[in-house]
C-alpha cells in the first residue's frame, strides 16, 4: 500500500471524529486500525508520519491535516516558530538564537557552532565559538564552582546582541582527541571540549578582571531534536514513576530516579530538557531566555539590571510593553505538540546487507541490530515502549489536546534521570550542573525516536548535549556509569554487530 494510500484512510478516518468533536475540545482519539505501509512500523501511534526527508521531523501528525482548523492553528504556530525576530519585535538586548527555527532547524538541531571554525591559536589548535552569525546554536551554561550565579550575568551566558548592545561574552572552545580501540582492535576516537570565555562585558565582583577560569564551571547545551514532544507531555506520568520504582538491576549497575521539579507553583515529574528538569516545553523560556523577548510568564528582561538595558534603549528598544503575547506562545506550544514523529524504518527486502560472510537483506540487518541492542541491555534505560493518558496533553493556556491521548509510542526513553558517569577521558559526561534533583553526572534518557534521521534533516551526526559524540558509535563508548555496563557489553561484539546495532539505530 502506498504512503499516499495510508494517510488518505487515515485522515478521513480523523476527519469524521474530529467533525464530530470539534479541534479544541474533542473527545480523544484512538485510531486502532492503520495501514502501515511496507518497510515501515508506528512510532507514536495516530501520530505517525511516513517521511524520510529534511521534513521529518517537521510535518503536522495526520489528525492535524484531518481538520481545517487544527491546520490553520498549527500554521500559524510553525511560523511563529520560525520567523526571525527583530529588534521591532522584541529580540534582545541580548540573546542566544533569532527564531526558535535558527537552532532547532526543520524542528531538529541546527548544527552547532561548537563545531564551527573561529579562528587558529599560535601553535595551529582550531578554535571553535560563537562566531558572528547572529546565533550559535548552543546555550551556554555558566555558575560559579559553588553552583551559584554571577551577578550580572545569570544561569546563561549570552553570547549574541542586537547592533550597538554588547554581547555578555563570547565561547571559544578546543578539542581534544584521545585514540582508543575495541577489543577485537577495531580504532575509535573520542574528542572532550575545554571552554574558554572572552570579551565579558563586566569586570568580576567589582575588579578590573574578568571572571577567572577556575572560578567557573560551563556547560554548554545543543539543540534538542523537536521530535515527539507531544507525546511526550502526554505520557502517563504514573507510568514514568512506576518505572523509576523498578528501574533497579544492580548487576548492571543501573538505578534511574525522577526528576522532580516545581513549576507555576506545583510539584510534578520533569520529563522535557537534557536533565528532565521541565515539566512542559518551556515556550515562555524560549522565548523569554533565548531570544530576550518578555511574556507574561516572563515579563523582566533577561538582562534586567545590566549594562545591555541602557544600550539597547538607546538602539530605540521600548520596555513598557510584553514583546510576545499568550496567545502567540500558546500557537508555538500546539505546534509542538502537533509534529508528526517519524516512523520506524524496518529496512529494504531488496538491499543487500554483509554479515559475518553472509549476504543479507537490510530488514535482516536491521532486526539482527535490535536484538544486539537488547543483547547490551540497552533497552533498561532506552525503553522502548509507553502510554500515553487518556486525556492527552494541555497546552501552556488550557487548550486540551485529546488526540494525545491513549496512545501507544516508542520513544526508547524511560525518561529518568541516570548518572551517567564521569571516568571516561577524566571528564565524562559530568558536567557539574545541577538542575533540579539532577546532579552533574546525572541526565535523562535520550529519546532515540528520529535519531537516524539526524544527518538528513540537519545535515551533520553531533549527539550527546554539547555534540562531543560525532556518531553513534561514539555517544555509546561515551556512556560511562551506569551506562558502562552496555557500553562494554557492545564493545565486546563482533564488528559486525556493532555495525548493525547502529544500523538499528538508524532505523529508528
Amino acid at each position: 500500500m502506498s504512503k499516499r494510500t495510508c494517510y488518505t484512510r487515515l485522515a478521513t478516518l480523523l476527519a469524521g471524529l474530529l467533525m464530530a468533536a470539534g479541534c479544541e475540545d474533542g473527545d480523544g482519539l484512538d485510531v486502532v486500525e492503520i495501514d502501515v505501509p511496507e518497510q515501515y512500523a508506528l512510532s507514536a501511534g495516530t501520530s505517525t508520519v511516513f517521511i524520510n526527508s529534511s521534513f521529518a521531523y517537521d510535518t503536522e501528525a495526520p489528525w492535524v491535516s484531518a481538520s481545517a482548523t487544527c491546520s490553520r492553528r498549527f500554521t500559524r504556530g510553525d511560523r511563529l516558530y520560525d520567523d526571525a525576530r527583530t529588534q521591532s519585535d522584541g529580540l534582545g538586548p541580548v540573546y542566544a538564537g533569532y527564531s526558535c527555527g535558527s537552532c532547532h532547524r526543520n524542528a531538529g538541531r541546527t548544527k552547532p557552532a561548537l563545531w564551527t571554525q573561529t579562528g587558529t591559536d599560535a601553535d595551529g589548535t582550531p578554535v571553535y565559538g560563537s562566531g558572528t552569525y547572529g546565533f550559535s546554536a548552543m546555550l551556554v551554561y555558566i555558575t560559579r564552582r559553588n553552583g551559584a550565579f554571577f551577578q550580572q550575568y545569570g544561569r546563561v551566558l549570552h553570547d549574541q546582541a542586537i547592533y550597538g548592545v554588547q554581547a555578555e561574552g563570547k565561547l571559544e572552545c578546543r578539542w581534544h582527541e584521545e585514540q582508543f580501540a575495541f577489543p577485537d582492535g577495531e580504532p575509535y576516537s573520542l574528542v572532550w571540549p575545554e571552554y574558554r570565555i572572552t570579551d565579558w562585558y563586566a569586570p568580576y565582583d567589582g575588579t578590573t578582571t574578568p571572571i577567572r577560569p577556575e572560578d567557573l564551571f560551563c556547560s554548554v547545551r545543543i539543540p534538542l531534536r523537536h521530535v515527539g514532544l507531544g507525546q511526550m507531555m502526554a505520557i502517563d506520568r504514573n507510568e514514568i514513576e512506576a518505572l523509576a520504582a523498578r528501574s533497579n538491576y544492580p548487576e548492571y549497575g543501573i538505578s534511574g530516579r525522577c526528576n522532580y521539579i516545581t513549576e507555576r507553583g506545583v510539584r510534578q515529574v520533569g520529563l522535557s530538557g537534557n536533565k528532565a528538569q521541565h515539566a512542559d516545553l518551556t515556550v515562555e523560556l524560549g522565548f523569554s531566555s533565548d531570544m530576550g523577548c518578555t511574556n507574561s510568564r516572563y515579563p523582566e528582561e533577561i538582562c534586567e539590571g545590566q549594562l545591555q538595558m541602557q544600550e539597547g534603549s538607546m538602539m530605540g528598544l521600548l520596555y513598557d510593553r510584553l514583546d510576545v503575547s499568550t496567545e502567540d506562545m500558546e500557537n508555538v506550544d500546539y505546534y509542538l505538540h502537533a509534529l508528526g514523529v517519524p516512523a520506524r524504518r524496518l529496512g529494504s527486502t531488496q538491499t543487500a546487507a554483509p554479515y559475518k560472510g553472509q549476504t543479507l537483506t537490510e530488514r535482516q540487518l536491521v532486526a539482527i541490530g535490535e536484538q544486539r541492542f537488547h543483547d547490551a541491555k540497552c533497552h533498561l534505560c532506552h525503553t522502548t515502549t509507553l502510554h500515553t493518558r487518556p486525556r492527552g496533553a494541555t497546552l501552556l493556556n488550557g487548550t486540551e489536546l485529546p488526540w494525545l491521548g491513549n496512545q501507544t509510542i516508542h520513544p526508547y526513553s524511560d525518561f529518568l534521570l541516570h548518572d551517567m558517569g564521569s571516568e571516561i577521558m577524566g571528564v565524562g559526561l559530568n558536567d557539574n550542573y545541577v538542575s533540579g534533583l539532577a546532579r552533574g553526572n546525572e541526565w535523562r534518557t535520550t529519546p532515540l525516536w528520529g535519531v537516524g534521521l539526524q544527518e538528513k534533516v540537519n545535515a551533520h551526526t553531533y549527539l550527546l548535549h554539547d555534540g562531543r559524540a560525532r556518531n553513534l558509535t561514539e555517544a555509546i563508548m561515551w556512556h560511562g556509569g551506569e551506562g558502562k555496563a552496555s557500553k562494554n557489553l557492545f564493545a565486546r561484539m563482533h564488528k559486525d554487530d556493532r555495525a548493525a546495532l547502529v544500523k538499528f539505530l538508524e532505523s529508528l
